[in-house]
């Protein structure tokens, strides 16, 4: 099992990161290794808070599994947790990434960002029903709610970010989970991730 930290809407979306911590533990997919961001000052730069939340709250884990509800977009503690799980840091490698939709969204289009998960994942999907993704306008239309950061990993060549809807795996799938956690925790270090938005510095919500 692999260790994983959990971004999230605090105020909205509590009870799926519990939930997911229950259920996730019970059946043995992975280890839970959350630990709130707090309070970092706005004023940090940029290094600063990429090293404190990669060095601090990240450090033991090797996986991040971002829960997007129809606020998550606008946190900026989300947006620093994503690029801080992206970025090397000198006493921590970057982690992988798994983007689950919750049921607020309405999402209903998922994507397979590791080779063998449409057969093994997604396998209500046939064939023909893939698309690749191009264009950030379809990424919106797809995807409502996603974070841009998210948006600009889907169109990014070597960024490798699997994305699933809650519905796809709870409660009666948890290998698909599974299979994404480890796909993401392997391909980790390969990944290359888009970094080249800046981090937001205030909530949009």
């Amino acid at each position: 099992m692999h260790r994983v930290f959990i971004s999230y809407h605090h105020a909205n979306d509590q009870w799926y990161k519990e939930e997911l911590i229950r259920w996730g533990t019970q059946r043995q997919i992975f280890i839970d290794e959350s630990v709130h961001s707090g309070d970092i000052p706005d004023n940090w730069d940029d290094e600063k808070i990429r090293i404190t939340i990669r060095d601090e709250y990240l450090r033991t884990t090797t996986v991040t599994i971002l829960l997007v509800g129809t606020q998550t977009w606008a946190r900026k503690h989300i947006d620093w947790e994503l690029y801080s799980s992206m970025r090397d840091s000198e006493k921590n490698s970057k982690s992988g990434l798994v983007v689950v939709m919750l049921p607020s969204t309405g999402c209903t289009h998922v994507y397979a960002g590791h080779a063998g998960e449409k057969t093994d994942v997604f396998t209500n999907i046939p064939a023909s029903g893939w698309r690749p993704v191009s264009t950030k306008k379809q990424c919106d239309e797809d995807y409502p709610y996603l974070p841009e950061r998210i948006i600009d990993q889907l169109l990014a060549p070597e960024a490798k970010v699997s994305v699933i809807n809650w519905t796809d795996f709870y409660p009666y799938y948890p290998e698909k989970l599974e299979t994404l956690i480890n796909n993401a925790y392997n391909h980790r270090t390969s990944c290359k991730y888009d970094l080249s938005r800046p981090m937001r510095r205030r909530n949009l919500i």
